[in-house]
Formats: C-alpha cells, sequence, structure tokens
C-alpha cells in the first residue's frame, strides 16, 4: 500500500463507488463555499460604506484583502496537510472558513477586517488542497472533477452575488447579517465533510516526502506565471466589466444581466473545458483556442458597436471559464503524485492569486475617461501574448520536475 492510500482510506481499501460519489459531492460543496465572500461585499459596498464611514481607500483595502490572504497563506497549506492530512486540515479551514464570515458581520469594522483575513487565509489553504485530493482520489475522473470544482467555485460567486442584496431585504436592510448568512452554507459543508472523511486516518513523517525543487523547474514557473496571468484577466473581468459597459452607454440593469449571462456561460465553460483538455494528447493548441476567445470577447465588448455586446460577452464568459478552470487543471496534469500537486498548488496559488490581483488594479489606475478605452485595450493586448506563449509552454504533456528527501 502506498502512502496516498494510507493517507485517504485509514489503512483500507480504496473507496467503493458509492463511496466515491459522496466524496465528490464533498469536495463540490467546499468548492461552492470559496469564492461566497468576495461578491457579498461588493453586493453591498455602498450599504457598508454609509453605515461605517469608511474612505475610497478603506474600501479598496478591505477589497483587496481576501485576494492578497489567497497569496499569503497558500504556502503554509502543505505543511499542515503533513501534520494532519489533507482532510483534517481542510476541515478546520472550513470551521475557520464559518467562523471569518460570520466574524464580518459582527462588530462594525474590526469585525469586518478580522473576519476578511480569517476567511481569506481559511479559503487560501483550502484553494492549495483541493486540487492534490482530486489528483489522489479522482485520477480516472481528473477531467470530470476538475470541471466540477471550477465550474461550483463560479456557481458560489454567481449565487452569493445574486443573493446578497435579498439577503438584506429579508433581513430588514441589515448588511451585516445578510454578510453572516453566508456563513451557513459553510457550516453545513463542515457538518457534510466530517461525516464523509476517515477518523483513523494513519499519519507519518515518513510517508510524506518532502518535496524540493519546484522553484528551479522550469515548467513550474510556466504553469505559475500561466495562473498570474489568468488571475488578471479573471479579476479584471469581474471588477470592471459591468463599469465598462455603463460608461458606454448602457443601462445598469442591462449591464448587469449582460455579466451575469457572461458568468454563467463561465460556469459552463468551466465544466466542460477540463474535460476536454484531458482527452487531448496535450493542451498547448487548447490553452491557445481559450485565451484567443477571452481576448477577443473582452475587447468587443469594449470596442464592438453595442448592438452585437452580447455576442462578445457570451464569447468571453466562454472563453475566461475555460480559461480559469484550464489554469487549475494545468496544476494537477502536470503534477506525478498527490505531494507534488499540493506543493505544485501552493506555489501557483500564492504566487498567482498574490500578484493576479494587481491586474484589476492596474486597470483602474489606466483607465481615466469614460467610453476611452485604448489603454485598457493594449494592456489587455499585452497580457494575452503573454499568456500565449506560457498556456503553449504549460499546455506540453510531461511533469514538473521534484526530488524528494
Amino acid at each position: 500500500m502506498n502512502a496516498e492510500n494510507i493517507q485517504m482510506h485509514d489503512g483500507t481499501k480504496p473507496h467503493d463507488s458509492k463511496r466515491l460519489i459522496f466524496w465528490a459531492i464533498s469536495l463540490i460543496l467546499v468548492s461552492f463555499n470559496l469564492r461566497t465572500i468576495f461578491p457579498s461585499f461588493g453586493a453591498l459596498m455602498p450599504e457598508i460604506r454609509e453605515a461605517l464611514h469608511l474612505s475610497s481607500t478603506l474600501v479598496s483595502i478591505i477589497t483587496t484583502l481576501p485576494v492578497l490572504c489567497l497569496g499569503l497563506f497558500a504556502p503554509f497549506a502543505p505543511k499542515l496537510a503533513q501534520d494532519l492530512t489533507i482532510e483534517r486540515t481542510i476541515y478546520i479551514a472550513l470551521l475557520l472558513l464559518a467562523s471569518g464570515i460570520y466574524i464580518r458581520g459582527l462588530n462594525g469594522l474590526t469585525g469586518l477586517v478580522i473576519g476578511t483575513i480569517i476567511a481569506g487565509a481559511s479559503i487560501a489553504i483550502i484553494n492549495v488542497l483541493l486540487p492534490s485530493l482530486i489528483k489522489r482520489d479522482f485520477s480516472k475522473f481528473t477531467g470530470l472533477m476538475s470541471g466540477l470544482y471550477a465550474m461550483a467555485l463560479l456557481g458560489g460567486t454567481a449565487v452569493s452575488a445574486g443573493m446578497t442584496i435579498p439577503l438584506q431585504h429579508f433581513f430588514q436592510g441589515s448588511w451585516s447579517k445578510a454578510l453572516s448568512c453566508w456563513s451557513i452554507p459553510a457550516i453545513l459543508t463542515c457538518i457534510i465533510w466530517y461525516k464523509q472523511f476517515p477518523k483513523n486516518t494513519v499519519r507519518s513523517k515518513i510517508l510524506t516526502p518532502k518535496i524540493r525543487g519546484l522553484l528551479h523547474c522550469k515548467l513550474a514557473w510556466q504553469v505559475t506565471i500561466f495562473m498570474v496571468l489568468q488571475s488578471m484577466y479573471s479579476f479584471s473581468v469581474f471588477g470592471w466589466l459591468a463599469p465598462f459597459l455603463r460608461d458606454r452607454g448602457i443601462a445598469a440593469i442591462d449591464a448587469s444581466l449582460i455579466v451575469s449571462i457572461s458568468i454563467f456561460l463561465q460556469t459552463i465553460a468551466c465544466f466542460l473545458a477540463p474535460m476536454i483538455a484531458t482527452r487531448l494528447p496535450h493542451q498547448s493548441w487548447f490553452n491557445i483556442v481559450v485565451v484567443l476567445l477571452t481576448l477577443v470577447g473582452f475587447l468587443g465588448c469594449l470596442a464592438a458597436p453595442i448592438s452585437s455586446i452580447i455576442i462578445w460577452a457570451v464569447i468571453l464568459g466562454l472563453g475566461q471559464g475555460a480559461l480559469t478552470s484550464i489554469a487549475m487543471t494545468m496544476i494537477v496534469l502536470r503534477s506525478e503524485s498527490t505531494f507534488v500537486a499540493a506543493k505544485l498548488s501552493s506555489m501557483v496559488q500564492s504566487i498567482g492569486f498574490g500578484i493576479g490581483a494587481f491586474g484589476s488594479l492596474f486597470i483602474g489606475l489606466i483607465y481615466r475617461s469614460p467610453n476611452h478605452f485604448i489603454q485598457v485595450e493594449i494592456f489587455l493586448v499585452c497580457i494575452a501574448i503573454l499568456l500565449l506563449y506560457f498556456g503553449f509552454k504549460a499546455g506540453q504533456q510531461r511533469y514538473v520536475s521534484t526530488y524528494t528527501d
């Protein structure tokens, strides 16, 4: 029996089909909770800003905090998993995530900041470890599970974006209760996760090798930079597409509908892209196609006639959704084992999210006048050129080079 089987299955045989299905559902539910904190704050930003008398600078800091946490805390995940096992680490992180989300709605600004940091740190840990579980327990269904994982991430984003305002109305205008309410699905997921994972998991430092050499591996850096550039596009779409459409003269409600359609299509593309990509001999040309779809769709939303905007939003949704999920799938496909996947995931996500978050910030700095997007378009083209190169390199059929001690 190898180390990976021991760590997962308490020294017994691998999952039967029924247990494997429930295990997959547990992973999907965890994924659903990893993005709810982002749009829920954005939806209530005017109310929170007015209630707490926040400056624009402070609002920007609070908005950036969870994204920075994704980069800052991701490197701790592999060590925690070695000491506690992957399952227990995710369980503890889920408890902290639920607590952090709940705290965000308490004690005004202090609770908002502390809760956001706790939630962001928890998400960072889980982000790193879920791909390694997919690598370990779903090696025969890597494409399907990677697609469901990415789909659940966007699904949680969409539901949170759409339901936070109705929750505020339900709680008679209380933004704090509406924020804290998103701890409920996290708590339910904690319970389901606890019921699923083995309680007598064998832990042994001998069976958990230390992975070395990733920082000296060219392929590891290619996968990482691919994630950095993808994140720049992703955060820019979420943060700026609606304002750009409104600056072009599209009514607020119509702009929201267009963005919603685009995100919905991202969800579908997130599900389908890994299943298509994993059936190919390599993913290089697939990566190029999804990058081009994303670029063309985004540029179309900025420059094409308004009458055709919905077409370009559809193209953007399909491209960005596929790009998001394939960047995550590269972690699994370029790793030879669970332990390598966890280490590579830590490197890719800590650097990818930590640097990628500044793409949206940079767009905010270069965009000055309404309906004048030339500088933004140049920036998007430059990022796309780099994405084409690193996507092609990251998609080649090989494993990252590592050694153990």
